[in-house]
């Protein structure tokens, strides 16, 4: 295992920036493969970033991509290389991913293409969804965009360099959705001069729990969490005129999770009309499903035994989401799963830390993906 990646991986671990702050790690990833001499560096705006092998030859464009970005989670892990930004930490495992790709850069470099592209994508912000939607609308992206497009994640629980595959949905689609009611204050010995929202919050809670347990409205899995609710203020005088409630939406199949973002807002609007509330919805963190291409998938699981890894086919989406379903939406794509190890603590547990010993196994496996596919002779 080459010592240099696994410095930059720790490198990278002591020193994250959250979403939209990842100003040195893009810094330190462009001076790092610098020596690779890619012919191209493209930089997407002030974060993120293309580097791009070309062959002398037209040809089709393979694309890999990883995650720039930490969160806002202090580690606690002891490590010799911790965390030194207070309250940030690469405990997603993206600081892992980013080695990955740089590992195959290195491949690339010293095997380069004799037709086609292949571009590396260090894409920042994935952790609030924004990052994927600012890529797709960059224009040096747009003029680069992939024929076939592969991207990773580490999967606590699962054993060490198992490769998890699954055509379809891969991770959930999710949104946020924020519900403001607007009624009217009054004095709290006076309830009835103003328009609480109190009793439509409880309304509205209980028809979105038997929506959440009607099984028969759906075609898989849907899921809804009401993760935040706010009423009034804490003052013992006063009857509240505000509320706003924070609902997670989840489901393996977009067209169910635009199904559950339908009935969810008849349900609010129809509950504020009948209490005489204003009332606003918006959504935050909108994340569609990741879908795999067939094909793709088949691209991965051949390689995969190409070099002798185990494969697993999970039969169910995981419920988390990635904004790695905005690529899947337009191109020809494949996410999958690459083990971390059974006793891995989970992602975004503050003693998480991506395991080194699995960096090669992901380098190994996207440069066996690069050599049997169409941008290689």
């Amino acid at each position: 295992m080459n010592k240099k990646i696994i410095a930059l991986r720790r490198e990278l671990h002591k020193y994250p920036e959250v979403s939209n702050c990842e100003y040195q790690t893009t810094d330190r990833i462009i001076n790092f493969i610098d020596e690779y001499k890619p012919d191209e560096v493209i930089r997407l705006g002030d974060k993120g970033v293309l580097f791009v092998f070309k062959g002398a030859e037209q040809g089709e464009t393979l694309m890999f991509r990883c995650e720039l970005d930490a969160l806002p989670i202090q580690e606690i892990s002891g490590l010799e290389y911790t965390s030194v930004n207070k309250g940030v930490s690469h405990v997603c495992g993206h600081d892992g991913h980013m080695a990955i790709i740089v590992g195959l850069a290195r491949e690339i470099a010293n095997d380069r293409p004799t037709k086609g592209k292949v571009i590396l994508l260090f894409q920042p912000a994935e952790e609030v969804e924004q990052g994927a939607c600012d890529v797709l609308e960059n224009v040096n992206f747009k003029n680069n965009e992939p024929d076939y497009l592969f991207a990773l994640h580490n999967i606590p629980g699962v054993k060490k360099n198992r490769i998890v595959l699954k055509n379809g949905s891969f991770a959930s689609g999710s949104k946020g959705m924020t519900v403001q009611l607007t009624g009217k204050t009054s004095h709290a010995a006076e309830p009835q001069d103003g328009i609480s929202p109190a009793g439509a919050i409880s309304q509205i809670i209980s028809k979105l729990h038997d929506l959440r347990s009607d099984k028969t409205l759906f075609s898989d899995f849907i899921l809804l969490t009401i993760i935040h609710i706010q009423l009034g203020e804490i003052s013992f005088g006063t009857s509240p005129g505000y509320a706003e409630m924070r609902i997670t939406l989840r489901a393996f199949e977009n067209e169910d999770l635009i199904l559950l973002t339908s009935l969810c807002e008849k349900i609010v609007k129809d509950v504020a009309k009948s209490e005489r509330l204003a009332c606003e919805i918006s959504y935050t963190e909108v994340f569609p499903a990741t879908m795999n291409n067939d094909v793709c998938v088949g691209i991965v699981e051949q390689a995969s035994k190409q070099i002798g890894l185990d494969v697993e086919h999970i039969k169910m989406p995981y419920k988390w989401s990635e904004d790695f379903g905005y690529y899947t939406e337009k191109f020809n794509a494949c996410y999958f799963g690459l083990g971390s190890g059974t006793e891995q603590p989970q992602l975004h547990n503050p003693d998480f830390d991506f395991p080194d010993d699995v960096i090669e196994t992901g380098i190994n496996l996207f440069y066996t993906i690069y050599k049997s596919t169409f941008s290689h002779d």
